[in-house]
C-alpha cells in the first residue's frame, strides 16, 4: 500500500510540472495532542499520558489535467511527516513517514485527508528488555491517518491557517507478535505556506473517460506472512484465493460479491501449540486451519487507482478465531483493463490479522 501510494504521488508530480498554466504546492506544519483510544484491554495499562506531536506536509495542488482531478473538486495530493510522542518509556516514540491525498468541501474550506505509510518505533516488544510493550512487536510499523480540518489557504499575504481532528493507528498488520497497536485521536492545530502561479485556472471542460458497466467475473491470488498472537510461534505464509463479481456502477464506484480461501499456517502452528500447552481448552489438534468467507465491497476509483473496503463472513470456520465477521481496507493498482495490483490490510475489528500483498485478473 506504502509504494503504491508514493508511485502515485512521483507519477502525478511529474504530470503536473510538466503542464504549463497553473501550478502551485501548499507547506504545513502543525502541533497535535490528544488521547489514546483504548481499544484493547491488553493496552489499558500503556495508557498513561496524552500522546503529541507534530506534524509536515507538502501538497501539490491540482488543477485539472485529468478529468479524474475535476470530478474529485480539484484534490491535493503529497507526503507527510509525523513524530508523535507516545508519554510512555515503555511505549516509545513513532516516527512516520505517508503519502496522502486531500479533498475538499465547503467551497474549500473543509479538507478531509487520507494517509498511509510506514513508521518507525523506538522502543518494540523485546522479550527480555521490554516484556510490557505488547502494542508493537517490530521495529517497523504500517501507519494510517485519517483527518478532517477547517482550513483557511490565505489569511496574510501566502499564509493560512487550520484546525482539525486527527484518528492515527499504527500496527504492523500481524506481521509480529505481539501486536495490539494503537490508536490515537488528536486536536491539530497548524500554519500553512502557499506558493501558487499568478494566474489560477481550473480546468473544467475534461471528456468523461468510457468505462464498462456490465458485470465482470475476478480472479485473485494474495499472501504474505504473519504470526499468531501466542508468542514465539515464528512467522508463517498465507494465501488467499479470492472469486468475485463486479459493477460498476458509475465513474467512481464499483461494487462486489464474492467468495475467498484462507489459508493460514499461522492458524495450524496455534492450533498445534494450544493442544499440547492448554488441554483444558479442548483443541484436539487436528482442527482445519482452513476458511472460507464470503464477502460484500465497494471500490471507489481515482485515477488508476481504487480503494477498497470488504465486509466478510467466514461461512466455513472450524476453528474458532477471532470472530467470524471480518474486514479489509485497501488499495489497487490498476495495470492494465485486465490485470491489477493489490495491498491490504485484513482485521478483525481493531484487531489486525494480516497485510496481503496480491495481484488479480479481471475477465470481460
Amino acid at each position: 500500500m506504502k509504494r503504491l501510494l508514493f508511485f502515485f504521488i512521483l507519477i502525478n508530480w511529474l504530470q503536473v510540472i510538466s503542464q504549463n498554466g497553473s501550478y502551485g504546492y501548499e507547506l504545513q506544519a502543525g502541533y497535535f495532542y490528544g488521547n489514546f483510544i483504548p481499544h484493547d484491554k491488553n493496552i489499558k495499562h500503556l495508557i498513561v499520558g496524552h500522546p503529541r506531536g507534530i506534524l509536515l506536509k507538502y501538497n501539490k495542488k491540482a488543477f485539472g489535467a485529468h478529468y479524474w482531478e475535476e470530478a474529485y473538486n480539484y484534490p491535493d495530493w503529497g507526503v507527510s511527516f509525523l513524530y508523535q510522542d507516545n508519554q510512555n518509556k515503555v511505549l516509545g516514540n513513532n516516527v512516520a513517514l505517508l503519502g496522502h491525498i486531500n479533498l475538499y468541501f465547503l467551497n474549500r474550506k473543509i479538507k478531509a485527508t487520507i494517509a498511509q505509510g510506514i513508521a518507525y518505533n523506538t522502543n518494540p516488544f523485546n522479550i527480555d528488555t521490554n516484556i510490557k510493550n505488547v502494542a508493537f512487536g517490530s521495529k517497523l510499523l504500517a501507519t494510517t491517518q485519517v483527518s478532517i480540518a477547517y482550513q483557511r489557504e490565505v489569511i496574510f499575504k501566502n499564509l493560512g491557517f487550520n484546525v482539525g481532528l486527527l484518528f492515527t493507528h499504527f500496527s504492523n498488520g500481524g506481521v509480529k507478535a505481539p501486536n495490539t497497536g494503537i490508536n490515537t485521536i488528536a486536536l491539530n492545530l497548524g500554519l500553512t505556506y502557499v506558493n501558487l502561479s499568478p494566474a489560477i485556472n481550473y480546468v473544467s471542460d475534461n471528456k468523461l473517460p468510457e468505462f464498462s458497466t456490465k458485470i465482470k467475473y475476478n480472479l485473485s491470488v494474495s499472501g504474505g506472512v504473519n504470526s499468531s498472537d501466542y508468542l514465539n510461534l515464528g512467522q508463517q505464509p498465507f494465501w488467499v484465493f479470492r472469486s468475485s463479481l463486479t459493477k460498476r456502477v458509475n465513474y467512481k464506484s464499483s461494487v462486489l460479491l464474492g467468495t475467498e480461501l484462507f489459508l493460514s499456517k499461522f492458524l495450524k502452528k496455534e492450533i498445534q501449540y494450544l493442544a499440547a500447552a492448554f488441554p483444558n481448552k479442548g483443541i484436539k489438534g487436528n482442527e482445519d486451519y482452513k476458511r472460507v468467507g464470503v464477502f460484500v465491497g465497494h471500490t471507489l476509483h481515482i485515477h488508476k487507482f481504487g480503494v477498497l473496503t470488504h465486509l466478510g463472513f467466514y461461512m466455513y470456520y472450524p476453528y474458532q478465531y477471532e470472530s467470524r465477521w471480518y474486514q479489509r481496507i485497501g488499495l489497487e493498482y490498476k495495470f492494465s483493463e485486465k490485470i491489477i495490483g493489490i495491498v491490504s490490510l485484513k482485521t478483525h475489528l481493531a484487531n489486525a490479522e494480516a497485510i496481503e500483498w496480491g495481484i488479480g485478473y479481471t475477465f470481460n
